[in-house]
């Protein structure tokens, strides 16, 4: 029996550039939104093509979640300062992938409440959130060879900084793309464990099998002028060592981690606040004290205690000081 598939619309995202054309071209992918302060209005996602000649195409791109800023920034600076004759090849840049929960520095789109990093493939005739999706899958990750997308903690995590790549089940491409995370050149590396991938961008570009890199630069809601260096650099190498750019990648020593199971996750079992007993980028050992959770409602009450369930790295943290039950506390990573 064949398999029956449903043949899709034309996606509404339309580019006000060419993506075909040589030159430097500052436009929008524009998707129509109608709401009562605009009845055809149109959210309006900026979008950057530098491009000379053929070669290979990088498709870079941040604001996945709309409270992570190191890689808007980065983008935005080399979306000014990238000229036609510094590349040989093409490179896309979207700064704000997410572009209405960026406007709202949320997690997710105040349009209709969705995750872009947990809605792909998306559908064109689906939400807003879903249309950007479906665009990306169907339209702009076809053109690339190689991907960068940048994520931080947000307003509800913190990390130490660090690029990642993932385990694939073809070693070739995942040397790829272990590859361009090491030129990357993070104070950290990871080979990053996703509590789930479903849906997620990641995901749709490796089953594309494209060299996919992601991060994760700090977090709290905000970037600093380390993060923001970090992301600058890093996204200059990964376009070196696509030979976009010309010169070799700027390397700096760094750690290289590894997530090797589900006990690297402390998740909260309690509502609290919440007392880190070990910072970032601290060495922890199996049953040690990692954290504690006290209840907020009385006094007299004892605080709850959390221990690592492995030796290693303390790689990522909850940011804020309440926290909720199911919420993860810290992530530990193994040193390699």
């Amino acid at each position: 029996m064949g398999i029956v598939t449903r043949d899709l619309r034309p996606s509404p995202i339309t580019p006000t550039v060419d993506f075909s054309r040589d030159g430097v071209q500052h436009g929008f992918l524009k998707l129509p939104y109608s709401h009562d302060q605009s009845a055809w209005g149109s959210v309006m996602i900026p979008v950057t093509v530098v491009k000379r000649g053929d070669g290979p195409t990088a498709l870079l791109t941040g604001g996945n979640h709309g409270d992570e800023y190191e890689g808007p920034v980065a983008l935005l600076k080399l979306a000014n300062d990238l000229k036609m004759e510094d590349v040989a090849g093409r490179v896309i840049i979207v700064p704000a992938m997410n572009f209405p929960a960026f406007q709202a520095g949320r997690r997710t789109s105040p349009i209709d409440a969705g995750n872009l990093n947990r809605s792909f493939p998306g559908k064109p005739d689906g939400t807003a959130t879903q249309k950007i999706a479906d665009y990306f899958q169907r339209t702009l990750l076809p053109l690339a060879d190689i991907v960068l997308d940048f994520h931080s903690g947000g307003k509800t995590l913190d990390f130490v900084p660090f690029a990642a790549a993932h385990l694939l089940p073809d070693q070739r491409q995942q040397a790829q793309c272990v590859a361009a995370m090491e030129a990357f050149s993070a104070p950290y590396s990871m080979m990053m464990l996703e509590i789930d991938s479903v849906g997620m961008y990641d995901s749709a570009a490796e089953e594309m099998g494209k060299v996919f890199v992601t991060t994760e630069l700090g977090g709290g809601g905000t970037a600093t002028a380390q993060t923001i260096a970090i992301a600058e650099r890093g996204v200059r190498n990964v376009l070196k060592h696509a030979g976009i750019l010309s010169g070799e990648p700027d390397r700096v020593p760094g750690i290289r981690m590894d997530m090797p199971g589900p006990e690297c996750f402390t998740t909260a079992e309690d509502d609290g606040i919440l007392e880190m007993c070990v910072d970032l980028g601290e060495p922890v050992r199996s049953g040690e004290l990692v954290a504690r959770i006290h209840p907020m409602g009385r006094t007299g009450l004892a605080a709850r205690e959390y221990r690592a369930g492995l030796d290693g790295i303390l790689a990522a943290r909850h940011f804020p000081g309440i926290i909720r039950t199911g919420d993860t506390l810290a992530v530990v990573a193994v040193r390699l």
